[in-house]
């Protein structure tokens, strides 16, 4: 019986002792969450306004609402005497050997901020980067999705995107083809110039303006090669370059300009 009253004389002690402190624990987390769920909202708001990517914005939301309530429980655990300095060195420590693990993904991960900061490219352009070319489906924290004209998804990762050479076809809003075509030696350059020109002229999405051009780029062994340099917008570009070789080639036909192809002479003597 003694025993059991020292029991419950050492727990209303301990109620008196720790009952204020656990009251202020709960009070400091349910405040302090209000007040980081707060803090997280005004900041996506203030990203919004700033036009900041929504990929970016919610990432970096939701990392800062986990370090902040990290350290809230932290606090809170001090706040009934728990010891947190080790516990704080356990968490640097374990946050060093993931870091040092997953050193290409948080080269990505920078590679998708600068990115989305930066904006060398956006979703809806036709780029070239790292061997790969086709339009930016999506602009994601860890990757680039591209689709290129064979109806192909391909992934990049940012880390080496960023690190490299991007080719953007979209950025100026319009592009021009290089599309080469010979024409015979015998055959008027001028006369094969207008013939092509008109024929760019009347595809329905070459531009005016720039206005589409020919010139002579080389004269090869068995031809005079012309590059065609119809201007499109960059949706139209796989379109325009099969439609204009297939026009250029029908218009040629049609004024008699003859396309010729590689050819050898042999000679042959007669020996006694």
């Amino acid at each position: 019986m003694e025993n059991l009253e020292k029991y419950i004389d050492m727990i209303k002690e301990g109620a008196v002792e720790y009952a204020p402190k656990l009251l202020l624990v709960i009070v400091t987390l349910w405040g302090g969450l209000r007040v980081i769920n707060w803090l997280v909202k005004l900041l996506e708001k203030n990203m919004a306004k700033s036009k900041v990517e929504l990929t970016l914005s919610n990432f970096l939301g939701n990392m800062i609402s986990w370090v902040l309530k990290v350290l809230l429980f932290i606090s809170a655990a001090s706040m009934i005497g728990i010891e947190t300095t080790s516990f704080i060195a356990i968490l640097g420590a374990a946050g060093l050997a993931i870091g040092l693990s997953l050193q290409g993904a948080l080269a990505n991960f920078a590679g998708g901020v600068l990115l989305i900061i930066f904006k060398p490219y956006k979703v809806g352009d036709v780029i070239d980067a790292q061997g790969a070319l086709g339009q930016v489906k999506e602009v994601q924290i860890f990757t680039t999705v591209l689709l290129n004209p064979n109806n192909e998804t391909i992934i990049i990762p940012n880390g080496p995107v960023i690190g490299g050479n991007i080719k953007n076809y979209s950025k100026e809003g319009k592009i021009r083809h290089n599309l080469a075509m010979g024409i015979s030696y015998d055959a008027n350059i001028k006369e094969a110039r207008k013939v092509l020109i008109e024929a760019m002229e009347n595809h329905p999405l070459v531009l005016k303006d720039p206005a589409p051009s020919v010139i002579v780029s080389e004269l090869g062994d068995s031809s005079v090669n012309l590059m065609l340099r119809p201007w499109c917008v960059p949706a139209d570009y796989w379109t325009v370059m099969g439609d204009i070789m297939e026009s250029g080639k029908e218009a040629l036909d049609a004024a008699k300009i003859s396309i010729p192809f590689p050819q050898m002479d042999v000679h042959m003597n007669k020996v006694d």
